[in-house]
């Protein structure tokens, strides 16, 4: 008896794990896993939201000595202009990223992860006084992200910096 209790548990599981599977797996739009859009981000005050308290975020503009959340700014010699274009055609470029907002010299954009459709919002902001592109790079949901966030403005950096040299 307790045999089949157990059996008849390990198929309903079974079931509702396939089918939450194949509910990711075909999903158009957002997936539960998507959360909301946050209302904090942009400039305020020249600066790019403060990174939050978990470690599943990173921005050139936290504290230096704060390494679990600082990430060096990208270097770029040119106009705001060509920094946020550049910036732009490279997302643009990376698989499941889609451009939010564009204006001036910020851009928001959003990364969603293959498998569960997770939701990361990166932003970017130029300083053409220190020739440094700002970013931020941070997840909606969760706490961990096994340093997706940081492994992404790496990427970036890398192909932004490709951009320039062509």
């Amino acid at each position: 008896m307790l045999r089949r209790s157990l059996a008849a548990i390990a198929l309903v599981v079974a079931g509702a794990a396939t089918g939450l599977a194949l509910h990711l797996a075909t999903a158009k739009g957002d997936t539960m896993f998507a959360g909301k859009r946050p209302d904090y981000l942009g400039i305020k005050d020249g600066r790019l939201a403060r990174p939050r308290s978990t470690p599943n975020c990173v921005s050139s503009q936290a504290d230096p000595a704060d390494k679990e959340h600082y990430i060096e700014p990208i270097r770029f010699k040119g106009t705001t202009l060509e920094a946020i274009a550049a910036a732009r055609k490279t997302v643009e470029g990376m698989a499941r990223a889609t451009v939010v907002r564009h204006e001036g010299n910020y851009l928001y954009a959003e990364f969603k992860s293959k498998v569960m459709g997770f939701v990361d919002d990166v932003e970017f902001t130029y300083d053409d006084k220190a020739a440094v592109l700002h970013v931020r790079s941070a997840s909606r949901l969760g706490r961990r992200d096994f340093g997706v966030n940081r492994a992404r403005v790496e990427a970036l950096r890398s192909r932004i910096e490709k951009h320039i040299a062509a």
